[in-house]
């Protein structure tokens, strides 16, 4: 039987960022395999038969950074699909963003010739780091696209916790802002938001490390169970 429409492989690709020495960090592998060998690309590869997006999405992690699944933020982006955004054959990739606090340095796995973390910032011309890669493929589009909703779902979402280990405290909290968004928001404004939202953040008993300047330590908080921020908390 002739099929009307030539057949078409499905992947998944991820965007997984982390804070690092107080900037935007991204994981990249080095691609190992033409097409693009020796070029810098986001962690992803195809679907296999049995597996669901997400599914593909953990095991090519591991399989290429030897980062395991880990308990952060998970969701999809939006599905690429130009034509000619593969030189094998066409391919629709289904983007993932991921972000979690401390997560380890990537070991590259079978399909990589490295990995490692680069400021986003520098990946994508903002920076100062003179050894920048090009990145394979689509992939600066696809990363463009993941910080960028990452920044707006910080205006409008908790997800900010996602980025510091429990306990936290507020300054550390504001840190992931000026990372994510280049710019650190309003103090007042800030503690307002935090503070004024039921459940975005829960207090504990405990007190951070004493400030270099001497002031009294700065409370702990843990993650609480809101998720929306109304109204949004604006850019700085």
């Amino acid at each position: 039987m002739n099929h009307p429409h030539p057949p078409f492989a499905v992947a998944v690709d991820l965007a997984i960022f982390t804070i690092r020495d107080g900037a935007l960090a991204v994981l990249l592998i080095e691609r190992g395999e033409e097409p693009f060998a020796g070029s810098w690309a986001l962690p992803g590869g195809f679907i296999e038969p049995e597996e669901d997006a997400e599914q593909a999405a953990w095991r090519e992690l591991r399989e290429e950074t030897g980062v395991d699944r880990f308990p952060g933020h998970l969701e999809q982006l939006r599905t690429y699909s130009a034509p000619d955004r593969d030189p094998r054959q066409r391919v629709v990739s289904i983007a993932h963003v991921a972000l979690a606090p401390d997560l380890p340095e990537p070991q590259a796995g079978t399909d990589a010739a490295d990995a490692r973390w680069w400021v986003v910032d520098d990946l994508l011309g903002e920076g100062t780091s003179p050894d920048t890669p090009v990145l394979a493929f689509d992939h600066r589009q696809i990363l463009t696209d993941a910080r960028e909703r990452v920044r707006a779902k910080l205006e409008y979402t908790t997800l900010a916790t996602e980025f510091v280990a429990e306990p936290f405290t507020l300054p550390e909290l504001r840190r992931v802002y000026a990372a994510v968004w280049g710019t650190p928001p309003d103090l007042g404004n800030f503690r307002r938001k935090v503070l004024g939202t039921e459940g975005f953040v829960v207090a504990t008993d405990g007190r951070g490390s004493a400030t270099e300047a001497g002031g009294r330590p700065a409370l702990l908080y843990r993650r609480g169970p809101a998720t929306v921020v109304q109204p949004p908390m604006t850019r700085g």
